[in-house]
């Protein structure tokens, strides 16, 4: 017995050392099991226990702590929840009329929705992400516009004075953005207050507003925030927890779920 209880604390502690390691900036398996002198299958295993009780937040290959805002690389986003995101943009597609003026967001969600979007001309596409804007370009019954200013490194979307100047120029039938958060009262969080007031241009644009979120981004920190006066659609997986629904649903908020 008193092996048991000795076990159980050695774990617990570990647990500790770990969260403190992740929000100082150790988030990675190898780096983790390097400082607690442990094997990365050990921390594997603590890391999705972590996870569980609500402590961490698993990252690919690694974790952050939920209360500590972490822009991934554009890279690394695309790694995580490709199959949540597909099944959004698929949902996302069918709010997309014929010959509509669509703005697309920058991030791996929205780019998930312009594949779609390529057999979907004639369309008018506004967008502030690159990868987007490229990808789009080929397809032959579709006018790309891309939003001129300067470009976040991580996130590969366009920000600043141009894109605003670029925004006033257009009217929406619907506006689909990301987000790095979704809270049911502060709204969209994102990295800057500049990339907030890009969306916001967009959303005030726009008859429609969807946000391409999945159910990770809800309830995530984050440095700027933007509250988009109801209605308006978030489009996530089926795994969103049932308070949160009820709460965006409480504000008016329209949840659509793949």
């Amino acid at each position: 017995m008193a092996e048991e209880v000795t076990v159980r604390r050695a774990t617990r502690d570990r647990h500790d050392a770990m969260v403190a390691l992740v929000r100082d900036g150790f988030d990675g398996v190898e780096a983790l099991a390097e400082r607690l002198r442990v094997s990365p299958s050990t921390i594997r295993r603590d890391l999705s226990q972590l996870q569980r009780q609500g402590r961490i937040a698993r990252t690919y290959g690694g974790a952050l702590a939920p209360d500590v805002f972490h822009e991934r690389p554009f890279t690394e986003s695309q790694r995580l929840n490709p199959g949540a995101k597909a099944a959004i943009a698929a949902v996302a597609v069918e709010l997309v009329t014929p010959q509509a003026t669509v703005f697309l967001d920058a991030g791996t969600t929205c780019l998930a929705l312009a594949r779609l979007l390529v057999d979907r001309g004639p369309l008018t596409v506004v967008t502030r992400g690159l990868e987007a804007a490229s990808l789009l370009s080929r397809a032959p019954a579709i006018d790309v516009v891309i939003t001129g200013g300067r470009v976040q490194p991580l996130s590969h979307g366009v920000i600043g004075p141009l894109a605003s100047l670029a925004l006033d120029r257009f009217r929406f039938d619907v506006a689909f953005l990301g987000a790095d958060a979704i809270h049911p009262v502060r709204g969209l969080g994102e990295p800057t207050v500049e990339e907030t007031w890009v969306k916001e241009q967009a959303a005030a644009r726009a008859d429609q507003v969807a946000v391409l979120a999945d159910s990770s981004k809800l309830d995530q920190p984050a440095p700027a925030w933007l509250d988009i006066e109801p209605p308006w659609t978030v489009v996530t997986d089926e795994a969103i927890p049932a308070d949160a629904l009820d709460q965006l649903e409480g504000r008016g908020v329209r949840v659509r779920t793949a």
